[in-house]
């Protein structure tokens, strides 16, 4: 079955840190820029972070840009997001996205992470 899960998402205080982890299977990983989304109640779906098939380029929204770390492992199919120093406004709904040339694979169930005291 072709799909992307996600899971790692929790309540963190801020300041902490939480590991996410997308699960692809179905199709060639490698051949997939995969990205991460987050959409917070009432807003638009933001773009977080992206990264290539080999893992060699990657891109991030400005408001995390030295605080997450997007990563793979092509061996074991599968994207992390690495998020320190978490902040309220971090607060959303994460999901996954794979790019292929034939289209995209979307996670559907998405992980909620919540910044809260």
């Amino acid at each position: 079955q072709v799909q992307v899960v996600e899971s790692g998402g929790g309540l963190v205080q801020p300041g902490g840190s939480l590991r996410l982890s997308c699960a692809a299977s179905g199709f060639t990983f490698t051949r997939y820029t995969m990205r991460w989304y987050r959409q917070a109640p009432g807003k638009e779906r933001e773009m977080v972070a992206g990264i290539s098939g080999t893992g060699g380029y990657t891109n991030y929204a400005n408001s995390v840009k030295g605080r997450f770390t997007i990563s793979r492992d092509n061996a074991k199919n599968t994207m992390y997001l690495q998020m320190n120093s978490l902040k309220p406004e971090d607060t959303a709904m994460y999901y996954c996205v794979a790019l292929g040339s034939n289209g995209s694979i979307n996670g559907r169930q998405g992980t909620q992470v919540t910044v809260s005291t």
